[in-house]
């Protein structure tokens, strides 16, 4: 358990997260893809429902209609299990419509880095 919350873990995952967070705003879609494991297994589960796999995760990248994306970030959370393994959670709120909603993502070192396997976003109605 000495693993858990390890600094230097955290603020790679940190980097990671803030990196995503740019490519989002940016609807940088090649780099949004690329955050995620390259595997059937990736899963990101979001109100609209869930995708199973890179595939159609970068599928949903390609064809997403992006109004309202510019958002707000709080209670952003870090948490290293491990040297190779962790979450990045947060809230939000959408500047445009001042929507709400939360995120979470797993975070897992890889050969080629460390990629998102599973994340999941819900947005209040």
């Amino acid at each position: 358990m000495e693993e858990v919350d390890r600094a230097s873990t955290e603020a790679e995952i940190r980097a990671e997260f803030d990196a995503y967070e740019a490519a989002l705003a940016a609807n940088d879609v090649a780099r949004l893809t690329g955050f995620f494991w390259e595997d059937p297994r990736a899963v990101r589960l979001a109100p609209g429902g869930g995708l199973y796999g890179h595939a159609e995760i970068a599928a949903f990248r390609r064809n997403r209609d992006v109004p309202d994306t510019a958002r707000e970030l709080s209670e952003v959370r870090i948490t290293a299990f491990s040297a190779d393994f962790g979450t990045a959670t947060c809230e939000y709120r959408r500047l445009g419509s001042g929507r709400r909603g939360r995120q979470s993502q797993v975070w897992m070192r890889r050969p080629e880095g460390w990629r998102i396997v599973s994340a999941h976003v819900s947005l209040d109605p």
